[in-house]
């Protein structure tokens, strides 16, 4: 079997937030070289959205594999140093912790993992997305898996129309749950309708009994007990032959739907499907950005990418973007542009509310009515 992992991190960015210096792409790739010709790794590419440093790697050690946790956490360690070097911004921000143990649980950098056995033709999408969380991945997974107006698979193709199994985590409280759809369809919908809290972890194929998808779920803040800032997620998706089309896979990004995240992690702003060449938020660090890269995996190798963002059936969902970019952003500090209270635990809220709490004073009572 062929296991494929995205593992990303922050190490550093250049301008600001905005992108990856090429320093720091150039050692990454020269790395991920260097493993493939000591056998590590079968292949492996290097990439990037936003500030984020993406390592996408076949190789045949399954999830969770201590030599390549290991492995990505010394790249990004060597990527720290060339930002230090570089005074470029947030050097190291993903990393937190000061020494590798085991795996890559709960150390920062996140991870999507997907383990199988190679069919005939074996395409996938890697989805890289920058200023948003693990939730942003919930409505284009129920999209593509459940939703017969996004994926006709779901209606025409018979090894679709039993449905697919959804994990997933209640990343609060730690837990997780299978949704056997449609079956459960809108019990699930309950959950994931809330991305904050609750994240799609995988979805399975019930007729072929294989995973069809992947996503990181790690959230920084959980973790660090502070705003180190956004997860900017990853996902793996296989596409074909029993699993929704290349096509009905890009299709719910032609919608720039709202995610969490935007400029300091605290404001809702729509989603952009974008090429790699326009990867860089900016504007108000944003909108969010999500890329996609196609291969063909053949033998482990990676055949690719195709960057399949790049093309004109998406300049509506860009534009599209972009005016509710402009709306949102008239709401100012307000919501629903900013992000409600529960979801700013890491922000200035407990530093104020400490520091006001003597100058609240309960609300005169009402006046009694008065009797004639």
């Amino acid at each position: 079997m062929i296991t494929l992992s995205i593992i990303k991190a922050d190490t550093g960015g250049f301008v600001g937030h905005s992108a990856v210096h090429p320093d720091m792409l150039a050692a990454a790739q020269e790395a991920l070289s260097t493993a493939v010709g000591d056998h590590l790794l079968v292949d492996a590419k290097v990439a990037s959205c936003g500030d984020d440093i993406s390592l996408i790697m076949t190789h045949e050690h399954g999830a969770d594999a201590e030599p390549i946790h290991s492995f990505a956490w010394d790249v990004f360690g060597q990527t720290t140093a060339i930002a230090k070097r570089l005074g470029l911004y947030g050097a190291g921000q993903d990393l937190l912790s000061d020494a590798f143990s085991g795996n890559l649980r709960g150390m920062g950098p996140g991870y999507a993992e997907l383990e199988f056995t190679e069919r005939p033709s074996e395409p996938i999408i890697c989805f890289l997305a920058d200023k948003t969380e693990p939730g942003a991945w919930n409505l284009p997974l129920y999209k593509m898996f459940a939703d017969p107006f996004n994926t006709a698979g779901l209606v025409i193709d018979a090894k679709m129309h039993a449905g697919f199994r959804f994990e997933v985590y209640d990343l609060y409280e730690e837990k997780k749950i299978w949704f056997d759809c449609p079956a459960d369809l809108y019990e699930m919908l309950m959950y994931i309708g809330a991305p904050a809290r609750y994240v799609i972890h995988s979805v399975q194929s019930k007729t072929l009994d294989e995973q069809a998808a992947a996503t990181s779920t790690q959230r920084l803040s959980l973790i660090a007990g502070k705003y180190v800032g956004k997860d900017d997620p990853v996902m793996i998706v296989r596409a074909q032959s029993g699993l929704p089309a290349v096509g009905e896979v890009l299709e719910p990004f032609a919608f720039p739907y709202s995610v969490a995240g935007c400029m300091r992690g605290s404001h809702h702003a729509p989603m952009m499907p974008v090429s790699i060449q326009q990867a860089h938020p900016a504007r108000f660090d944003g909108p969010p950005r999500v890329t996609a890269l196609g291969f063909q995996v053949r033998e482990g190798k990676l055949i690719g990418p195709r960057d399949m963002f790049d093309d004109p059936s998406f300049d509506l969902a860009r534009s599209q973007a972009n005016e509710v970019m402009d709306y949102l952003r008239r709401h100012g500090p307000f919501e629903p542009h900013r992000l409600p209270l529960e979801d700013l635990e890491y922000t200035t809220m407990h530093q104020l509310e400490q520091r006001l709490a003597a100058r609240w004073e309960p609300m005169a009572p009402a006046p009694l009515p008065v009797v004639r």
